[in-house]
């Protein structure tokens, strides 16, 4: 969830006890007298609450029993963020609160409902990721999606023990975005797999020139402890997987340098990150925080973090856009 948080807009907290992110405590004496109270109180039941005056981004798995949400000006305490979105979206859901895939699909409806930017990442390409397309499409979460394709070779995927093929992929990648054209598509990729052979990476190349991925993150095997894969045989130097890793790379900043340019005289809207003398860092829908590109707002100067803003893109680079703001 990407959640622009003022020190004077107490909206909405996301609060997690026990999960790790990039949350840090309130300072008290910071924040708005009329709140400080509630704030102490939930401080005392041991709840870390997000920092109130910068952005914040928190990835979450659908599935996570600890996540809790609170809406300060309609509740006085954390809820159980499953009933709390069960009002808000009518999500169902058992006795013991399993989330089956069509529930993931409700719960990330009911999500969409809070007023905050959500966006899903490490989605596998199962089908029914496809019912999470027109959510996307009808604006009620981001257009983006963080699927780990991890390879296009079958061979390679079935050693991986991964779902799908490269052909049924491509045509899952056509559909979703016959469904919500404004999609971004993040993948991962694994270059020099154990026995990966070059006809192998070559089909994994041309599977990128195919699909146009906008985002994309490439890594060189490296054995992990307890993993099967270290008992195939045939590894890949470690030369020839950087060689690789640096190859596909390459031809995935052309493809994303050319997506970017596509958007040269568009308007976007933009959530702020940064602000300085220089200007404003802000990043569009299409923007993960720390892995993806960001928008660099010439003109920005005066605006401030969390808040949103509408600008018109100038230039764009491998993996940046520039911008100005809109009048």
């Amino acid at each position: 969830i990407d959640l622009p948080c003022q020190l004077d807009e107490l909206r909405v907290k996301l609060i997690f006890p026990r999960l790790p992110g990039k949350i840090e405590r309130v300072d008290g004496d910071a924040v708005p007298a009329q709140s400080r109270t509630r704030i102490k109180g939930l401080e005392s039941e041991g709840l870390g609450l997000c920092r109130l005056d910068h952005l914040v981004h928190v990835d979450i798995h659908p599935v996570e029993e600890d996540l809790q949400l609170i809406r300060h000006r309609d509740i006085d305490r954390p809820v159980d963020v499953l009933q709390e979105l069960r009002e808000l979206g009518g999500l169902r859901g058992g006795e013991d609160d399993d989330l089956v895939a069509d529930e993931r699909v409700e719960l990330a409806g009911a999500l969409g409902t809070l007023g905050v930017w959500v966006r899903l990442h490490y989605v596998y390409p199962y089908p029914h990721v496809d019912e999470v397309v027109p959510l996307m499409a009808q604006g009620r979460i981001l257009p983006y999606l963080d699927v780990p394709f991890q390879h296009a070779a079958p061979r390679i995927l079935k050693l991986m023990k991964r779902p799908a093929s490269a052909e049924d992929t491509l045509e899952r990648i056509r559909a979703w975005r016959a469904v919500c054209p404004e999609i971004t598509l993040r993948s991962t990729f694994i270059v020099g797999f154990p026995g990966e052979t070059e006809a192998e990476f070559e089909q994994l190349l041309a599977f990128l020139e195919e699909a146009q991925l906008d985002r994309v993150g490439c890594f060189a095997y490296s054995p992990v402890e307890g993993a099967a894969a270290n008992a195939l045989p045939d590894p890949v130097a470690q030369e020839l997987k950087e060689e690789r890793q640096a190859r596909l790379m390459a031809l995935q900043a052309r493809i994303s340098a050319a997506r970017l340019r596509a958007r040269v005289g568009r308007r976007l809207e933009v959530l702020v990150d940064q602000v300085d003398r220089k200007g404003a860092v802000a990043r569009s829908s299409a923007d993960a925080p720390e892995i993806d590109g960001v928008v660099r707002i010439r003109d920005g100067a005066k605006l401030r973090p969390g808040e949103f803003a509408a600008v018109i893109v100038e230039d764009a680079g491998e993996h940046d856009l520039s911008a100005r703001l809109a009048a």
